[in-house]
């Protein structure tokens, strides 16, 4: 791995693919066994966490279905604060287990977002499970129960997750270079 220039910003290997493959095997294993004889509903977040569900649901040994949802909350390298459902949500999630997979989590905010939407629905319960978590940007209280990376505020990019949507093929991830 070396460095990329994707666009105008130069990124540096961070986390090779054998790493990630590693993190999102024992995540699918926590959930084989938290959710036995139950039918989950992944509820992917498109754009950036197609391969994490993909691979994620590849690990799964339990009966269970995915969809997509599509928010929006970022613009270049920074969350624009605001957040606009895109795609809906077409299934029944009444009397469902949902699990929102998510690539990354930063503020807070689109998972804040996502929760209240689905609670409309009625579900039997909504668990959050996410690649990437960075802590110290939290600005909501979230129950987050599936974690497979907790990672410092530094700007990534790789599997799943772009800069101005380039970026997304790479199968390591990539951390922007200080500039």
């Amino acid at each position: 791995m070396e460095s990329i220039k994707i666009k105008d910003k130069t990124f540096v290997p961070f986390i090779k693919e054998s790493e990630i493959k590693e993190r999102v095997k024992a995540v699918a294993e926590r959930i084989n066994h938290d959710m036995a004889g139950k039918n989950p509903l992944l509820l992917a977040v498109l754009n950036g966490s197609f391969m994490f569900a993909a691979d994620l649901m590849r690990e799964l040994t339990i009966p269970c279905e995915i969809s997509f949802v599509k928010l929006a909350s970022y613009q270049g390298t920074t969350s624009t604060g605001k957040i606009k459902e895109v795609i809906g949500i077409n299934e029944d999630l009444t009397n469902r287990t949902i699990i929102i997979v998510e690539d990354i989590i930063e503020s807070g905010l689109t998972m804040k977002r996502m929760i209240e939407t689905l609670g409309t629905r009625n579900p039997e319960s909504v668990h959050i499970c996410t690649l990437f978590q960075k802590p110290e940007l939290l600005k909501v209280e979230l129950d987050i129960e599936y974690v497979a990376m907790v990672i410092p505020n530094d700007f990534i990019v790789g599997y799943g997750l772009d800069y101005d949507q380039q970026g997304r093929q790479l199968k390591d991830v990539y951390t922007l270079l200080s500039e």
